[in-house]
């Protein structure tokens, strides 16, 4: 017959328990450290795709105006690459004595020029995505540094957007483009004063070697090329020329219209 102790009844009991708090004790920290590697790994964004309620209080609160982009994330994404290093005559963010005469225009002036364009920049920055209002608070921030404090601004708290196709400069409806391309619609389109918003800036002055408005010797080697090649050019682009003279707004008439009044210099 075995004759257990108390002694060792109570130093078994001793080590069952112990061992079980072990095992508690490391199924804790297993799953601490499940959650803490989760947490490690835990995307810093989350993808919100149009519709979804996710992150709608952040854009909601992001523009001032109410709605949208803020100013500066516009102008940081858009406007900063001319506006913050002088690109093609850009007037600098802050830099007073480059804004003087053109706070003077107005600020309703600032806001017609960067919504539709002027000289060397194109419609909205390049961006034809941005509502008015977002560009217009752009603007706002981009003269901030320089706008005396008794200049009037537009924030929007009275304005109500413009529908997209009332807008200025809409695009025409993909049917309309396919017409006027086929019966050769750029005859009836202003091609001088799309020039003059958007290709002037280079070929007025030759700027990255482009062909000057008037100059036989520059174009007698392009027209050679055939007007065809020459809209294609100036659609899609070529060498420094950027697509549609980086107003991707304008339809491909358009471009074709303003393509014939700097050719109609030079014949």
């Amino acid at each position: 017959m075995v004759r257990v102790t108390y002694k060792k009844l109570f130093m078994g009991a001793l080590a069952a328990l112990g061992l079980v708090a072990g095992m508690t004790a490391s199924a804790q920290e297993g799953d601490m450290s499940r959650e803490a590697i989760a947490e490690r790994l835990k995307p810093v964004g989350q993808l919100c795709l149009q519709g979804d309620e996710c992150g709608a209080a952040a854009v909601a609160q992001a523009s001032p105006s109410g709605g949208g982009q803020s100013g500066e994330d516009v102008y940081t994404s858009v406007c900063a690459a001319c506006h913050a290093t002088g690109a093609a005559g850009a007037p600098v963010r802050g830099e007073a004595a480059d804004w003087t005469s053109r706070l003077e225009k107005g600020m309703d002036t600032l806001y017609d020029h960067a919504i539709n364009g002027f000289n060397a920049m194109p419609a909205k920055g390049g961006n034809p995505n941005l509502t008015d209002r977002e560009v217009k608070d752009a603007v706002n921030y981009l003269t901030e540094p320089v706008r005396g404090e008794d200049v009037a601004i537009d924030t929007g708290d009275s304005e109500g957007e413009a529908a997209p196709a009332a807008q200025a400069g809409a695009a025409p409806a993909e049917g309309e483009q396919q017409v006027a391309a086929a019966s050769g619609g750029a005859s009836d389109i202003d091609g001088a004063a799309i020039y003059g918003q958007i290709c002037m800036a280079c070929h007025d002055t030759g700027a990255a070697g482009a062909p000057k408005l008037g100059d036989d010797t520059a174009w007698a080697p392009r027209l050679e090329k055939g007007m065809e090649t020459l809209y294609d050019h100036a659609i899609n682009g070529f060498n420094a020329m950027p697509p549609k003279g980086g107003n991707p707004g304008l339809s491909d008439a358009e471009v074709q219209a303003a393509v014939d009044h700097l050719v109609s210099s030079v014949q």
